[in-house]
């Protein structure tokens, strides 16, 4: 597949030849919803917790006799049918995370990856780097390219100028290419990959 290379003013800059096996697949929705699941899952933070009855403080003494008082019989306050009482199955601080095979994974980077140029929301660069440090100036070259939302990734490291210009453009992310993943290119519209990042990842698969 032979693909446009511009750069990141939006001017033309050549074209270039990727590999079908990573840009050219039938996306499958199915491969990327689970690698989706897998990442949301693995990054919660399982927190949450309630206190049961052995947690909650209170007087384990027999509250009221065994018989005779008409009501039920009791011999803990701290049970969960009392206000102040201990929550009953309550949620305990646990990992939401599940294992997911390795070339599920690739394949559902693929598959996300293809579904982006198939839409034709993929965007090669011939490198990004910003020239200074100025969010001005850098959101002026992503409108020349008509970037309102945009996953940018660059090779193995991000341009320090580019990095800092583009922490405060809504909608705009920067990574270097050992953090590509399938959510963070579907959250954003546009995915915009440099020469080298599409290097690394055919060298990658």
């Amino acid at each position: 597949m032979e693909l446009e290379v511009k750069t990141l003013g939006g001017s033309a800059a050549g074209s270039i030849t990727v590999s079908d096996e990573i840009f050219g697949l039938e996306p499958r929705k199915d491969l990327i919803q689970r690698v989706v699941r897998w990442q949301l899952a693995k990054r919660q933070a399982g927190t949450h917790k309630t206190l049961d009855r052995s947690e909650v403080t209170g007087t384990t003494k027999k509250f009221v006799r065994q018989k005779g008082s008409g009501g039920a019989r009791h011999g803990n306050r701290k049970v969960p049918q009392f206000r102040g009482g201990g929550k009953a199955f309550g949620p305990v601080v646990r990992s939401h995370a599940f294992d997911l095979p390795k070339k599920v994974r690739a394949l559902g980077l693929k598959h996300a990856l293809s579904a982006k140029a198939a839409a034709g929301n993929l965007i090669i660069v011939e490198d990004a780097k910003a020239a200074e440090a100025k969010t001005k100036a850098l959101k002026a070259s992503l409108s020349g390219l008509g970037l309102d939302s945009a996953l940018i990734v660059d090779g193995k490291e991000v341009d320090a100028n580019l990095g800092l210009a583009s922490r405060n453009i809504p909608l705009v992310d920067v990574l270097p290419i050992q953090g590509i993943n399938v959510y963070d290119i579907l959250r954003r519209e546009k995915l915009v990959l440099t020469k080298a990042a599409v290097a690394a990842l055919e060298e990658r698969f």
